[in-house]
């Protein structure tokens, strides 16, 4: 299948079905599309802005049979206010030093990254990846990609983010952070890192990419509020969640 781009058409392919990593006993499927070329930076910009993520060099979306859980999320910035226990994250993690750098990884990127599949997630399709592997997901991207740095007093990476910009937004790609610093809830502060940045840049949107009703890795991702889902509406915000996280 193809779509009509602004003045190119986008072509579409199908992926085989594969087990679900969010839902047990659910098969997964995704369209997807090349981003190459000059075009590439608008083309990814179009297809953002109707859910549509980037790996690597390619822009995908779930497709599932019978199946709409996987719903597009972003932030929108300028009207985010951190709750109390947000505020909580935000005061633990206030010695951290953020630096926004190009996408080039590093072995200490790395071992980082590495330490952060082992222990949170040693179960998933990302278990085993090694430095080539590592680089590829970094280096590997033809639209506007960085990473930013979190480092504690001493000058040690504790926490980074693969980041991808755009025009309106800025889309968290992968978080990776130091496992032992599981109670400073490091993954929450950087999504409000992210929402900040895009306050000091004038972007409208944090994109956090899915959120799955019921799948408890996603679940952190309605605690930041205004969030925005997309569906056959368009964008539309969320109801907020009641429970105050801690």
């Amino acid at each position: 299948m193809s779509v009509q781009g602004r003045g190119f058409p986008i072509p579409f392919l199908v992926t085989t079905e594969v087990p679900c990593p969010y839902l047990p006993g659910r098969m997964e499927r995704k369209i997807i599309t090349e981003l190459s070329g000059a075009q590439s930076p608008e083309l990814f910009e179009i297809l953002s802005h109707a859910g549509f993520r980037r790996s690597h060099s390619i822009a995908y979306r779930p497709a599932c049979a019978g199946c709409r859980a996987c719903v597009p999320v972003r932030i929108v910035a300028a009207d985010f206010e951190p709750d109390r226990s947000l505020r909580r994250v935000m005061k633990r993690n206030a010695d951290l030093r953020a630096t926004v750098t190009d996408a080039v990884p590093t072995q200490e990127q790395f071992k980082l990254f590495a330490r952060y599949l082992e222990a949170r997630h040693n179960d998933g399709e990302m278990v085993g990846m090694g430095p080539q592997d590592y680089a590829s997901m970094v280096g590997d991207s033809p639209v506007d990609t960085r990473i930013v740095e979190f480092r504690d007093p001493r000058g040690k990476l504790v926490a980074a983010c693969l980041t991808d910009w755009g025009q309106d937004g800025i889309s968290a790609v992968y978080s990776f952070f130091e496992p032992d610093l599981a109670r400073n809830s490091l993954g929450s502060f950087i999504v409000i890192w992210l929402i900040e940045e895009a306050q000091r840049r004038n972007l409208s949107y944090v994109y956090l990419g899915y959120w799955v009703a019921g799948s408890q890795k996603m679940d952190y991702k309605r605690r930041f509020r205004p969030i925005e889902a997309y569906g056959p509406q368009g964008w539309v915000r969320l109801a907020p969640l009641d429970e105050d996280f801690d």
